[in-house]
């Protein structure tokens, strides 16, 4: 590896690979726990799989990587050449991966700074792209963390679910919540929010909440330069056209990402899914 910093990053990042080789960032796998087998995401598991396995109502769990697992991937990009890792993972409000990540950093052979980015999928796919940037225009450590930090402070993430039982069941938004949107048949909107799934609206059918997340998006965009990410589970269509429309209201738009998340986030919200990350840049 050429560039003295590395930039380490989780399965959740849902960065493409070719962008991932470009910048020579490493994924750490999360693992989805399917009946009684535990498989790694991204290569174990598919998002497609996993949606046909909430279809069926099979048990669904996720688990972070364990410190082990973390520490042998800083002793491998170490030895492939880094002076420095920049370490930046999902929320820690929804994952224990920042902590194993942090454990494991206590006996690197390198210095490694572990960044819990309070985001999630492409939000935290994007803070990773900064840091990698920073670090190949000749920053070190600091400056590739000061750049993630800046990237996290100005994206938002928002999206949409066909029900709140998957996030009830994970634990990742309260119980009260998910019994009113189900009494009231409403479909929610949500948001990340200092880390955490958080209710922004609750909209009475399908067509009206997209449509509302279209808006909420162009808003949120404004009119200076912009990357956006559009995620979806098993609702391909659907994905590409709330990208086609945001595609016509974003006069600053640089980036579109559009994709399909893993089956970690996957077994969180259920298929249905449709949701949008805004970074400025």
């Amino acid at each position: 590896m050429s560039r003295h910093v590395a930039i380490v990053t989780d399965s959740t990042a849902y960065l493409p690979p070719q962008t991932m080789e470009r910048h020579g960032i490493t994924a750490v796998p999360l693992t989805v726990v399917l009946g009684d087998q535990a498989l790694e995401e991204g290569t174990e598991i598919s998002a497609r799989s996993l949606a046909l396995a909430l279809q069926k109502r099979r048990s669904v769990t996720t688990s972070r990587p364990s410190p082990d697992v973390f520490a042998a991937t800083y002793r491998a990009v170490a030895e492939a050449g880094a002076t420095g890792i920049v370490s930046l993972h999902l929320s820690s409000e929804l994952s224990g991966t920042y902590d194993a990540a942090v454990l494991a950093a206590k006996e690197a052979p390198v210095p490694v700074r572990v960044v819990d980015t309070g985001m999630v999928a492409m939000a935290l796919g994007f803070c990773a792209l900064a840091a990698a940037e920073a670090g190949e225009a000749g920053g070190g450590l600091d400056d590739a963390v000061a750049a993630a930090d800046k990237r996290a402070a100005g994206t938002s993430a928002f999206f949409y679910v066909d029900t709140l039982d998957y996030l009830r069941r994970g634990g990742r938004i309260g119980a009260a919540q998910a019994l009113l949107g189900s009494a009231l048949a409403v479909k929610p909107l949500l948001r990340l929010e200092d880390g955490r799934i958080e209710m922004l609206e609750k909209v009475r059918t399908a067509s009206k909440a997209i449509a509302r997340l279209e808006e909420i998006v162009a808003a949120q965009a404004g009119t200076g330069a912009v990357d956006i990410a559009v995620h979806h589970l098993a609702a391909p269509e659907g994905a590409e056209r709330l990208a086609e429309r945001l595609r016509g209201r974003i006069p600053g738009l640089a980036d579109l990402h559009v994709s399909e998340v893993g089956a970690v986030i996957g077994a969180h919200t259920g298929p249905g899914l449709l949701g949008a990350v805004v970074a400025p840049r």
